[in-house]
């Protein structure tokens, strides 16, 4: 598929890989998803989205996530001539990624997820915010157009719309979710339509192929 490709070699990734993509998920023909990739279950990549693991690398994304129309999963270099650069990845149950992405976590229209990062689950990255050498905690909420760059962002936080946290004292004073918090549940719904949009799309594809039909589509077993 000329869309879902291994990496080229180069002096910041000298190992070739191609994408791990979970048969449940489905991946647009528009999107691309390149070189050292974990797509889990029921992941929803839509069109015009792209997750590069040529640069920065392994990129992980966790079981349940939507990856929404034009949304960048991208990370600085994570090797240099075969050398760990430290400061460019993050750990997780003591191994490392240039972005990590865990469960059921939205990333909505034209955001961007640029490692080293992690997100954690049941969190919702909101359009066009930009998440840049930064941790975001479980549960969270960052309102469209958020900056949040060079802080861990607690567990059960929101940043408003526009704001720009670049300090960590700044981001432990984000505002709880609390019950009446208007965007409480958006992720849960979020996630609720993307997993049927996953699985109705990619049972299409199968449809349309096991009947010779005309429908452009990527499967993932075939890359």
């Amino acid at each position: 598929m000329q869309n879902i490709h291994s990496n080229i070699l180069a002096t910041f990734n000298q190992t070739e890989a191609i994408p791990e993509i979970d048969p449940t998920a489905y991946i647009h023909p528009l999107a691309a998803v390149i070189g050292n990739v974990h797509l889990g279950k029921e992941v929803m990549v839509a069109p015009a989205a792209s997750v590069r693991g040529d640069e920065g690398q392994p990129i992980w994304v966790g079981n349940g996530v939507n990856v929404q129309d034009g949304v960048v999963i991208h990370a600085l270099e994570t090797h240099v001539n075969g050398e760990l650069v430290p400061e460019a990845v993050v750990e997780v149950e003591g191994n490392l990624y240039g972005v990590y992405i865990s469960d059921r976590v939205s990333l909505a229209h034209q955001c961007q997820v640029h490692g080293p990062a992690k997100i954690g689950t049941d969190t919702f990255i909101g359009m066009q915010a930009l998440v840049f050498r930064a941790e975001i905690g479980k549960n969270c909420v960052l309102e469209p157009k958020a900056l949040v760059m060079g802080v861990n962002v607690p567990d059960g936080r929101y940043v408003p719309a526009g704001s720009v946290i670049r300090t960590q004292e700044d981001a432990d004073n984000l505002p709880l979710i609390t019950p009446d918090y208007a965007l409480k549940g958006l992720n849960h719904a979020v996630v609720h339509v993307n997993v049927q949009l996953a699985n109705g799309y990619r049972q299409k594809a199968l449809e349309v192929i096991s009947n010779n039909e005309e429908w452009s589509v990527a499967i993932p077993q075939a890359v």
